[in-house]
């Protein structure tokens, strides 16, 4: 049975959660925050199957009674996981391809739910991923639920991106912080699971402290061309920038857009094609800002910001909906000029 002696890594958050627990304090509302694949969701998957557990013992679910067999089987009627693609159930065109968290997958899935009576009768757990999806009308929808939810309710929202939460619903939510993992743990977690060793190595040296942004990663064959990225960046930075940065980046973020499709073909290609633009870019960031402590040159200095600098545009222009081929063309004269 999942239980919080299965969180790796996240002593403070846990050690709040118990306390709030035990002294009978927990918020109806939870925001989880920190980067992604840091343990967030299984935390929350942790805290539904205590706060629905029929003879919870200290802070753990018993796993033994009728709500913890049914929650371990995977089909608990009154824990509801909400995902942006739920919105193909609710989407009567079918054409949908799940961009954001709208109202429309709010509503029926959470909302309404809250309001009847709980299935088994010790409450009912929400848990939002990715809840930093949710559009403003989303969020407007939920305030009233969050504020006085009907019965023994409890709504946790996973996200990396508080800040992008109205105000009024992080008012109405306790949050709670989750860190990076150390990247000695990560590198010893992928090893773990059967990852040969140099690879584990580099997906670990990507990860920037996420065991799960690293298991994706090399899911999503990100760890090659990732390396093959860092050795263009590093001859970039002493002066021999690669004959076609936009090429390569068109047809690594295409290679890991069909990735995306592979997996779930009613994702949106476009958007899957932006997600690996951003996250090259990212490694690509990541890289001069390394290169930007280590270096002691002020012209190295200079380089390093100016590279920072372009970088960063060009994922404004991609936020825009800049046309990708020219937000890359001119990352690639600025990372030139430098």
């Amino acid at each position: 049975m999942i239980s919080f002696s299965d969180i790796i890594g996240q002593d403070a958050a846990i050690s709040w959660l118990k306390s709030a627990y035990l002294a009978d304090r927990l918020p109806h509302g939870l925001i989880f925050a920190g980067p992604g694949g840091v343990g967030k969701a299984t935390t929350a998957r942790a805290m539904g199957a205590l706060f629905l557990c029929e003879r919870p013992k200290d802070a753990a679910a018993c796993g033994s009674c009728d709500s913890c067999r049914v929650f371990e089987a995977g089909n608990h009627p009154d824990y509801h996981l909400i995902t942006k693609e739920l919105i193909r159930y609710h989407d009567k065109t079918g054409k949908s391809k799940g961009i954001d968290l709208s109202i429309h997958v709010i509503r029926p899935e959470l909302i309404d739910p809250a309001g009847r009576k709980a299935a088994m009768g010790r409450g009912k757990v929400f848990v939002i991923e990715q809840a930093e999806l949710m559009n403003p009308q989303a969020q407007n929808a939920l305030l009233k639920t969050l504020e006085e939810p009907a019965g023994r309710t409890l709504i946790v929202l996973l996200t990396d991106q508080p800040g992008s939460l109205l105000q009024t619903i992080r008012s109405r939510c306790q949050l709670v912080r989750f860190s990076a993992l150390d990247e000695d743990f990560v590198r010893q977690g992928l090893r773990r699971r059967g990852i040969e060793p140099k690879l584990a190595d580099r997906a670990a040296d990507f990860s920037r402290g996420s065991l799960g942004v690293a298991l994706k990663w090399i899911e999503d064959g990100v760890i090659e061309p990732a390396t093959e990225l860092i050795e263009q960046v590093d001859a970039a930075f002493i002066g021999t920038p690669p004959a076609d940065l936009p090429g390569w980046f068109k047809k690594a973020a295409e290679a890991y857009a069909q990735k995306q499709l592979d997996r779930d073909e009613l994702a949106s290609k476009d958007q899957a094609t932006r997600e690996g633009l951003t996250l090259y870019l990212t490694i690509t960031g990541e890289r001069f800002r390394r290169r930007l402590a280590e270096a002691n040159d002020p012209a190295q200095l200079e380089r390093a910001c100016a590279a920072i600098d372009a970088i960063v545009r060009a994922e404004m222009y991609l936020d825009a909906n800049v046309n990708t081929a020219i937000a890359l063309q001119q990352l690639s004269i600025a990372l030139e000029r430098g």
